[in-house]
């Protein structure tokens, strides 16, 4: 029973699946840590997102060992080898490994190819469907009437071919509770750990343990808000969800306020629930369920503004990711227009991505993104739009690369689907001409809170003593207030590095051109 992207006991189909087949004696739980997560030294992964797999795993270990008497079998390394390696070791008593399904094309890969090693051993392999989804997207995708959604009214049709349809939400079947008892084989695991050859690649607890308190103290992590884990996922879907109907029900994603609560710069005003849901601490269809019951003879918001229309959304994402062939790349992509971006600029996107671009908003979230993992969706909209039609005029694929090494909810369909959405590229994407400013006032539909400033504050303290007036653009104050305020722009905090007006009007001039070449 291998565990690769569900780190939970509620609602674990292949939890359930196991414990309801007549077919199975008993069972070895099994998780596989690729060695870039495993190593410190890793750079392509942020210390945030390692942390939060790290605490995850060990909250679904405690979780498991407390539910079931026993340890999850943990290991490091190559997924492929170690499965085969269990193969030799339990000789002719291994007769099926079941696992969850995950869309990305690396992963797809590797159970393809242990699959066929499997095959010729006589084990059957089982791949459980809709562990993190509500759709069966290998089911969807395969139907004959399938064609790529582009809209939200694409995806209601999916579902509501699927799903009966109430006039508070589509009914999708209950969420499951996990099994009582498994039948674990403890002697089988004893000899994976103790006498196998992958033994030097298991992690006991206390192993894993101490790489955590490593990893804090080498990356000095500091204001990282989001701790892994199932229990940290239910106790927010309690407060957020369950708690607060009048929240669920008057939710409207473009009106949440994208620098977060102003009482707490760390605390989003949408759900947090997101990388819980990325990392399989918490079920998409518990969540569904829960807003469909607190829906129910409430007047709520409706699709695609409202959490349901939020989960719709992820689900297009992940249809989209399985059935366009090159999701991740900007050629040979049905749902990517080739805009000749400009060449590779060093300078600005390292400006960038450490939060020196001269703009305090986008300065703000992005050093909240590296130092958390986290940022608001409208957040994300900004600063991708920044790096790409709206002033770098960067290939989104490089801004895509650092989101996918630092968020703590990272996804690989729901990554490049919204960078292809923000870039302009896509069939699904808002129009080219519609840029946000990177200086927003109180009515931009960023919706920024503006009379105090305190996300900017909190994350740009060069600008802490800045008055608000000032603050979004900051170059613009006379140089007796920014003496005044301790933060002279050229010296403590830089000056823009691109003037966004003019860089505006000339993107909107090569992307309309790109357009035009692209059409004749």
């Amino acid at each position: 029973m291998w565990f690769r992207n569900v780190l939970r006991l509620h609602d674990n189909p292949l939890l359930n699946k196991t414990c309801s087949s007549e077919k199975i004696e008993s069972l070895v739980p099994l998780y596989i840590m690729e060695d870039e997560w495993f190593n410190l030294d890793s750079i392509t992964i942020s210390a945030n997102r390692k942390k939060f797999l790290y605490e995850s795993l060990l909250n679904f270990n405690k979780n498991f060992r407390i539910k079931y008497g026993v340890d999850i079998l943990i290991f490091h390394g190559n997924s492929s080898k170690i499965i085969n390696s269990i193969t030799e070791n339990l000789d002719n008593e291994f007769k099926w490994l079941l696992c969850d399904y995950c869309p990305e094309p690396d992963k797809r890969h590797t159970i393809n190819k242990i699959k066929e090693n499997l095959v010729n051993l006589e084990i059957n392999l089982k791949v459980i469907p809709a562990v993190n989804t509500i759709l069966d997207v290998e089911k969807v995708i395969q139907s004959n009437n399938f064609s790529n959604p582009k809209s939200s009214k694409d995806i209601e049709k999916i579902f509501a071919e699927k799903y009966e349809h109430s006039p508070h939400g589509y009914i999708i079947g209950d969420s499951l509770l996990p099994p009582s008892n498994l039948n674990i084989d403890k002697k089988k695991m004893e000899v994976l750990i103790h006498e196998s050859t992958i033994s030097e690649f298991y992690i006991s607890e206390d192993i894993l343990k101490n790489k955590l308190m490593e990893l804090e103290s080498k990356s000095k992590i500091t204001d990282s808000y989001f701790v892994g884990g199932e229990d940290e996922a239910l106790e927010r879907f309690e407060r957020k969800i369950s708690q607060s109907p009048n929240f669920v029900n008057s939710f409207s994603k473009p009106s949440t306020i994208s620098t977060n609560k102003d009482d707490n710069p760390l605390e989003p005003t949408t759900t947090g629930l997101s990388p819980y849901l990325s990392n399989g601490c918490i079920s998409a269809r518990m969540l569904w369920n829960e807003c469909l019951k607190i829906n129910f003879n409430s007047t709520h918001t409706l699709p695609p503004e409202s959490l349901h229309g939020q989960l719709m959304f992820r689900e297009m994402f992940y249809l989209l990711s399985r059935s366009v062939v090159n999701w991740d790349n900007d050629i040979e992509n049905s749902n990517c227009k080739p805009i000749q971006w400009g060449e590779y600029d060093e300078l600005k996107i390292k400006a960038w991505e450490s939060g020196l671009t001269g703009f305090p908003y986008i300065d703000a979230m992005m050093r909240q993104l590296d130092a958390t993992g986290w940022m608001h969706h409208l957040g994300r909209h900004a600063v991708s739009c920044f790096f790409t039609r709206g002033q770098l005029w960067q290939n989104w694929k490089y801004g895509r690369n650092v989101f996918e090494k630092k968020l703590i909810d990272s996804d690989w369909a729901l990554n490049n689907g919204n960078w292809l959405w923000l870039a302009g590229v896509a069939p699904f994407s808002m129009p080219y001409y519609r840029i946000y400013n990177p200086c927003p006032d109180s009515k931009s539909s960023l919706n920024v809170e503006t009379t105090n400033a305190n996300f900017i504050r909190h994350w740009i303290p060069e600008l802490s003593h800045f008055p608000s007036k000032y603050i979004f653009e900051p170059h613009l104050a006379p140089s007796t207030i920014q003496h005044d305020s301790k933060c002279v722009i050229g010296k403590d905090y830089p000056f823009p590095i691109v003037d966004r007006k003019q860089t505006r009007k000339r993107n909107l001039s090569l992307f309309k051109e790109s357009n035009k070449q692209l059409s004749n």
